[in-house]
């Protein structure tokens, strides 16, 4: 008695672990019927453990078939079945999609059953089915040309005078007269995608569909259907869907971070490259695309060779064309200009009248070392707005407190460090403007003296932004 007892307490504990799992957890044995079924998967499955519990699963999932249960595959194989996604229904009606892991479980050699590890993902197949299949999203033609492609910007809307930055921008524009692949490389937040969007929006390709994805947002397991498409009856729920190389057909596709893609896919997406074809999953013919890729990554694409982020053959196709696109700390000279812009943009959403920002907070930019670059510039910018209440200036006051110390902090190194900080904040005017070290103070005083102590004008002649020329001012104490 004691030991039954014994036996019946382990198996509570044990029942009591698997229910605090996060995973659905579905165990059957040679037969197909249920030996242990957790809560999670109770709730995944909208069925209690009862309905569930020593019930055939073709009788309570009866969409499924011995091809189609990655269950009834472990058993009849005798060999574990791989990351797979799986539609489904209950004998209640419900659609269920999971991503699932199943092994056949063995005792002294024989065979008893097999194990489930199931991941939800019903919900992320539903949102996106609606995004593929929802074409006003990414403009679709539906004769000939579309009057929206989905862009934002354009090359006369970028901002940047620096030399590194002027270069790659020319770049991209010699690259838009073409149809070969492009990979843009550059940290988080230098604008990626809007050169992207620029390239498209001057390229043969301008009217029709400009279709951006981000490939770490996607599951491994949707990604192929979302790339290329599926055909009804592949698997469990499928339906005749187009990927979006079809949905681009005749314009450009953008893909994102195209290092966190899966390798095999990474695979799969060189050979649609070298054959401009796509094969829909469960199609039996390849289709015909004419689409342009720019790709994008956010490092250096040989590091990310050689770490086996990126297939070397695929980074070779395309990089056809590649176009660094430089952080905001090595062109901090496009940061007055870049403040204006943002000023003007963040005042209609903010609901604010801030026309410039102080000498103060000017300095305090150009010292800083923007790790998110122009885009952590611009959410800044933003969120001292929303702090301002009268004022016409925006000031260090208004500033987040965390990012206050940053940049104090930041400040401070520099101050100890004269060296390094000549670097940051005069070597950046060296070239590319109408200024040069030599004789910038002579000038800038000729300058004011021409415009009779006009910023706006003596900026305007000297090639640079006002607020720029307000920070030369201060630096070489010329009066105003």
């Amino acid at each position: 008695m004691k030991e039954r007892s014994r036996l019946e307490q382990m198996m509570k504990c044990y029942e009591a672990v698997l229910d605090l799992l996060d995973e659905g957890i579905h165990v059957i044995d040679t037969s197909g019927k249920t030996l242990l079924y957790n809560k999670k998967m109770s709730e995944l499955e909208g069925l209690t453990i009862e309905e569930v519990l020593h019930k055939d699963i073709r009788e309570v999932l009866p969409s499924l078939t011995a091809e189609t249960s990655t269950l009834l595959k472990a058993i009849q194989t005798g060999r574990p079945v791989g990351e797979q996604r799986q539609t489904y229904f209950t004998v209640k009606g419900k659609e269920i999609t999971t991503v699932n892991r199943t092994y056949p479980i063995y005792l002294e050699n024989e065979l008893i059953g097999a194990l489930e590890l199931a991941q939800d993902i019903s919900e992320v197949k539903r949102l996106t089915d609606q995004m593929i299949q929802n074409s006003k999203a990414y403009g679709l033609p539906s004769r000939g040309k579309s009057d929206s492609n989905n862009t934002r910007f354009t090359f006369d809307m970028i901002i940047g005078r620096s030399p590194a930055f002027q270069e790659a921008i020319e770049y991209a524009k010699r690259a838009a007269r073409s149809h070969s692949t492009i990979l843009i490389y550059g940290e988080t937040g230098t604008g990626k995608e809007m050169v992207a969007q620029s390239i498209h929006n001057a390229s043969a390709r301008a009217g029709f569909p400009f279709i951006a994805q981000n490939c770490s947002a996607i599951p491994e397991s949707l990604m192929e259907g979302i790339l290329f498409g599926t055909k009804k009856g592949s698997f469990t729920g499928a339906i005749d869907r187009p990927g979006i190389f079809e949905q681009a057909r005749g314009g450009t596709l953008l893909l994102d971070e195209i290092h966190t893609m899966n390798v095999a896919v990474q695979a799969k997406l060189l050979r649609v490259l070298q054959e401009g074809q796509i094969q829909r999953i469960g199609a039996t013919q390849a289709t015909d695309v004419d689409v342009r890729v720019i790709a994008t990554i956010n490092i250096d694409p040989i590091q990310a060779v050689k770490k086996g982020l990126l297939r070397e053959d695929l980074y070779y196709r395309l990089g056809v064309v590649c176009i660094h696109i430089p952080p905001l700390r090595e062109r901090k000279e496009d940061i007055p200009e870049l403040v204006q812009a943002f000023l003007h943009t963040c005042n209609k959403r903010v609901g604010t009248d801030v026309r410039e920002i102080s000498d103060e907070l000017l300095d305090a930019f150009m010292r800083y070392s923007w790790p998110g670059n122009v885009r952590q510039l611009e959410h800044v910018i933003e969120g001292a707005l929303n702090m301002v209440q009268r004022e016409r200036q925006l000031k260090m006051e208004h500033l987040a407190p965390y990012f206050r110390v940053q940049l104090e902090k930041e400040i401070k190194k520099n101050d100890e460090n004269p060296s390094e900080n000549e670097k940051v904040v005069e070597d950046m005017f060296d070239s590319g403007s109408l200024l040069s070290r030599e004789n910038e103070r002579e000038r800038i005083v000729e300058a004011l003296q021409s415009t009779h102590g006009n910023i706006s004008g003596a900026a305007r002649l000297l090639g640079i932004s006002r607020q720029l020329l307000q920070y030369k001012l201060k630096k070489y104490g010329i009066p105003r």
